[in-house]
């Protein structure tokens, strides 16, 4: 193997202003549902009967509990009705095709297979639908300002998905939650941290209500907030789907009721009550912020590293989105470890990636740049990222390497990856060799 010379294209491109652009990596259609694995896990009861409307007999004492513990303010009722699980399948279908075109759907499935975070055949919609029509207990339409409880759950299982969605449509009375995470749809970790804000609200508020009925709280036990959210990250095999589904999908599906209840219950240690209203006045802006709650409250936001040029002549760009601290530490899971996940991932400053594509060559470049503390963290994670590109690729020929450059030719195409200090910058799929 060669050493490299300098490669071809090194000279950054400039920062993006104001929005990012489309891109719809972080599945925006999902927030209108719910996964309840935890409950599923934990409040095991005799199965409801079909039709059984009993459920809603409780709601109006529910949401008064939820406005005495939030101090938010109870607007209206909340409209309700019983889905079946064939019923659940087709909104969820009918949700997808109105939030995304086809073309939108295949720059998705792109952007997840170009990192290797899903295998080339993954079809994203329907594992998507799959994955919650598995799940769902309950979900809250914030567009129809409804609420929906399945006629298949067990009743222990909707007692707490009915107290999480009512949690939903309390907010949004107050807050608008579709137009909360419809401000972030141009950025991928942003939507992610809002989604966690929600989704971590509502589950917090779930579990709270367990608790006080037992005569706790969970205000007075971090181990009891720890036990919770734990218990949540895995499906169990009476969910073949989830169980089944590639490491990101997983871990991103569960990430915003996991990571989101502590981060609330982080805030309402702090804030007391007037957590739940300050988690929407004043969101996150990562999914670092939502891992780490002291940087949410040093107001501490990401950077926007160059991405790397090359010559784009024939080329449209499809995407131009954010690589958070969560993508990373799914990235470096997948293809190293979780142990190295937990050391290297925290040190991450900010990430940006984009999509170009020549339709005549066939042909789809990833542009790519992630910013580490400093120059000895973003060394390890270059280290771990050439790991990443030899195991998502069947075949790979490594031309040549350096202690900052690492190039050669991939499955679909010549990389070149280079560290320059704090800032780690990959191109792949290019045309021609990258180095000379």
């Amino acid at each position: 193997m060669k050493r490299c010379a300098d490669p071809v294209s090194t000279h950054p491109v400039p920062k993006p202003h104001k929005k990012l652009g489309k891109s719809r990596r972080h599945f925006p259609w999902r927030p209108w549902f719910v996964l309840l694995v935890f409950c599923a896990a934990c409040c095991a009861a005799a199965w409801a009967q079909k039709g059984d409307r009993s459920i809603f007999d409780e709601m109006g004492s529910d949401l008064r509990e939820l406005a005495q513990i939030t101090g938010l303010r109870l607007r209206h009722k909340v409209p309700y009705d019983l889905i079946s699980k064939d019923q659940v399948n087709r909104y969820l279908k009918d949700r997808v095709a109105d939030v995304s075109t086809p073309e939108e759907l295949r720059i998705e499935e792109l952007e997840l297979k170009k990192f290797g975070f899903v295998p080339q055949d993954f079809d994203l919609a329907k594992t998507t639908v799959d994955l919650l029509t598995e799940q769902a207990a309950a979900f809250y339409d914030y567009h129809k300002k409804k609420l929906y409880i399945t006629d298949w759950a067990p009743s222990g299982m909707r007692e707490a998905a009915l107290v999480h969605e009512l949690a939903h449509a309390l907010a949004d009375q107050n807050f608008h939650l579709e137009r909360f995470i419809r401000q972030s749809h141009d950025d991928d970790d942003l939507s992610m941290a809002r989604m966690a804000v929600m989704e971590g609200q509502a589950t917090w508020l779930m579990s709270e209500a367990v608790e006080r009925r037992a005569g706790q709280s969970l205000k007075d036990s971090q181990a009891a907030v720890e036990v919770m959210s734990k218990a949540m990250e895995s499906g169990g095999d009476q969910y073949p789907v989830f169980e089944s589904a590639p490491l990101y999908l997983r871990r991103t599906l569960v990430f915003p009721y996991t990571q989101g209840m502590l981060f609330q219950n982080a805030v309402v240690q702090k804030l007391d009550e007037a957590a739940f209203a300050e988690v929407f006045r004043r969101p996150p802006v990562s999914t670092q912020q939502i891992l780490h709650p002291e940087k949410y409250f040093a107001h501490l936001a990401p950077t926007r590293p160059t991405l790397p040029e090359f010559s784009r002549h024939g080329y449209k760009r499809l995407a131009l989105g954010t690589m958070g601290e969560l993508d990373h530490a799914l990235l470096i899971e997948q293809f190293r470890n979780e142990r190295e996940a937990g050391k290297i991932a925290p040190h991450w400053r900010g990430g940006l990636y984009a999509l170009e594509e020549n339709k005549a060559e066939h042909r789809v470049v990833l542009e790519y740049a992630v910013e580490w503390e400093d120059a000895d963290w973003a060394r390890q994670f270059f280290a771990a990222y050439q790991d990443a590109l030899q195991k998502k690729w069947r075949k790979i020929e490594v031309q040549c390497s350096s202690d900052s450059t690492f190039a050669g030719l991939g499955d679909d195409g010549y990389f070149v990856v280079r560290q320059d200090g704090a800032v780690v910058r990959s191109l792949e799929g290019l045309r021609d060799p990258a180095v000379n």
